[in-house]
């Protein structure tokens, strides 16, 4: 939802993210909507949506194994993540599935078929493993299909990973603007950031 109360929503059968206006019913289509493919107007299996404060939208393409960005009103998005065909890479994604923006143009997304976090700053050519990226498993420094279900939570475990690495009072205060709802997925974050287990301590 953007700061004028419009709701994002992912329409993974139409291949497409759609727009509702209050008010609306319909819906406008403002990303992909012209069935599943690789084209640059085209998705194919989006899974999660992020809206900047320019309205543009950054869709996780699954079966692309990118991130696209479509600014508002456009007719077809561009690669901001991935790209590079599905590989373990640093210039590839594996099935991505939630994504988040900073004010930068960074793009932070769960790179699940890879068990990892990844980050993306702006106009790069490859990303940095900023979690996991050591195989699947349950020890400190692995993932298995990090943010892939419904049930984690995803928005707000990318987004405590976000203010973690950028504010970590904030975090623990609660009070990163990036941070929307609950933070019941904090304990991942002091799994992997030791630093915030001592920070906590004193606060």
């Amino acid at each position: 939802m953007d700061e004028n109360g419009s709701l994002y929503v992912v329409d993974g059968e139409k291949h497409a993210v759609k727009r509702y206006r209050r008010g609306e019913s319909q819906g406008t289509v403002v990303a992909g909507g012209k069935g599943s493919g690789n084209r640059p107007g085209q998705l194919s299996s989006p899974k999660y949506v992020f809206v900047d404060l320019d309205h543009s939208v950054y869709v996780s393409d699954e079966e692309n194994h990118h991130v696209t960005k479509w600014v508002e009103d456009a007719k077809q998005g561009i690669v901001v993540a991935g790209g590079q065909g599905q590989g373990d890479d640093l210039t590839q994604l594996k099935s991505p599935y939630g994504v988040v923006v900073d004010q930068f143009g960074t793009v932070y997304m769960a790179d699940a078929g890879n068990d990892k976090i990844m980050r993306w700053p702006k106009g790069a050519i490859q990303g940095s493993v900023i979690i996991g990226g050591n195989g699947k498993g349950g020890q400190s420094n692995q993932f298995n299909q990090p943010l892939g279900h419904q049930t984690e939570n995803t928005a707000d475990v990318i987004n405590s990973i976000y203010c973690a690495l950028n504010d970590t009072s904030a975090l623990l205060k609660h009070e990163c603007g990036y941070c929307h709802g609950r933070m019941g997925n904090n304990y991942a974050i002091v799994k992997f950031y030791s630093y915030i287990e001592r920070l906590k301590m004193r606060i």
